[in-house]
């Protein structure tokens, strides 16, 4: 039966549009994601739509206000948790924010980095399939399915 975990994602846009902070996942050595970089997020409460989901995450783990973000995409990734479990993922890019992030949260530090530069930074191996999506300036979301098995992902399809 497919009952997935709904989540957000969130990359935050630097004013110059060169750069988007990430949190370097070294808090929890039994984090899951423990060593990665990856965008702001988590799972979505109930009485919450994504929207709300993704600005109090983005609050939550940054300190920042959201102002200005726009949904580039969902993915179903299928067997990505620890137990095999699904998530279903809104992928959101922040362009307008108020505050000064804060350099730590509970998951690690952080730091802004090049967008041109994110395919080289230690991440999820299936995260270098959609980043370039994230930030394509197409103005059409993408939707895609990425099934995972034992922390890699077996494919990747996306429609527009």
């Amino acid at each position: 039966m497919y009952r997935p975990i709904i989540g957000t994602l969130g990359y935050i846009l630097s004013a110059s549009g060169e750069e988007t902070l990430l949190v370097h996942r070294i808090a929890r050595a039994d984090d899951q994601h423990f060593g990665k970089y990856n965008g702001l997020g988590g799972k979505m409460e109930a009485g919450e739509d994504v929207f709300t989901c993704m600005q109090r995450e983005i609050r939550e783990e940054s300190s920042l206000v959201c102002t200005a973000m726009h949904l580039r995409g969902t993915i179903n990734w299928t067997g990505f948790g620890p137990n095999g479990e699904d998530w279903l993922g809104f992928i959101f890019l922040i362009t307008g924010y108020e505050g000064t992030p804060t350099s730590k949260n509970a998951e690690g530090e952080l730091l802004w980095h090049p967008v041109a530069r994110l395919l080289e930074l230690p991440m999820w191996e299936g995260d270098k399939y959609f980043l370039p999506l994230v930030f394509d300036g197409d103005p059409r979301p993408f939707h895609g399915c990425m099934p995972y098995r034992n922390g890699h992902p077996l494919a990747w399809s996306f429609r527009r």
